[in-house]
This record gives C-alpha cells, structure tokens and sequence, in this order.
C-alpha cells in the first residue's frame, strides 16, 4: 500500500470530503469557512470562501454527477445548503427549514437530485429534493 499526503494552504481543517466524476477531491474548511478543490495529479488546491463567511463552519458534503457541489454551512442560524458551480465558480444558498441543528453527513442519490440530510442535534433525517429548472 502507498499513501500520499497533500499539503493544504495555512490553517486549512478539512472536515469532509467529496469526489467529484472528473476524480477531483473537494473538502469542506470547517476552520476558515471555505470550500476547496484539490487535483491529486497536481496537486495544486484552489479555494473559495463560503457564503457564509469565514465563521459559517462548512461541513457535510456531497458532489452529483453534473460536477455541482453540495455542502452545508453549519454555524449559520438556520444551516444552509450550498450548491457550488465549479463551471462559473458560482454558489446558491438555500435555509433548512427546521434549522438544521448540525448537518454532519450526506448522500446524493445516482439521479443527482436528491440529497439525504442527518440533523445532528435536533434527530431528524430529511431528504432534499433538486429540481432542474
């Protein structure tokens, strides 16, 4: 076995990971409020801020297979759901409507438009559903 560690910029803590279909690896910064992108062939990492802010705490997240990015800002009242278009860099921000608690995990369907939700905090489980319009 053989592993390869990649350094990310200063102060970086990645708290979840997703790949994308074009094998590139997005995290969720956790600690400066960032979403980053990390080309393992490379090796060169490119971030944004979150919408956040530098305090919105990102979190769960997921990829679809159009190559738009979902993740969760956890340290806003309510948690929101982001959606990053890696096409135009751009991002959408929807509220969770019970406030989400903290969402820690998850899972995108193989459609690419559903997302399941854990809630930690306020024991719930919720099922985000995209349409395309």
């Amino acid at each position: 076995m053989d592993i390869k560690e990649y350094l990310l910029p200063q102060g970086a803590r990645p708290r979840r990971f997703t790949i994308a279909a074009n094998d590139m690896i997005y995290y969720s910064d956790h600690q400066r409020g960032y979403l980053g992108r990390l080309d393992p062939k490379t090796g060169k990492v490119d971030e944004w801020p979150s919408p956040g802010g530098p305090t919105s705490r990102p979190y769960a997240i997921t990829s679809f297979p159009d190559g738009t990015i979902w993740y969760s800002e956890s340290n806003v009242t309510p948690n929101t759901i982001v959606r990053f278009d890696p096409k135009g860099s751009t991002f959408q921000t929807w509220p969770i409507p019970s406030g989400g608690g903290v969402l820690r995990h998850f899972v995108s369907n193989k459609k690419g438009n559903k997302i399941y939700i854990a809630s930690f905090g306020i024991h719930k489980v919720g099922v985000v559903e995209i349409s395309k319009k």
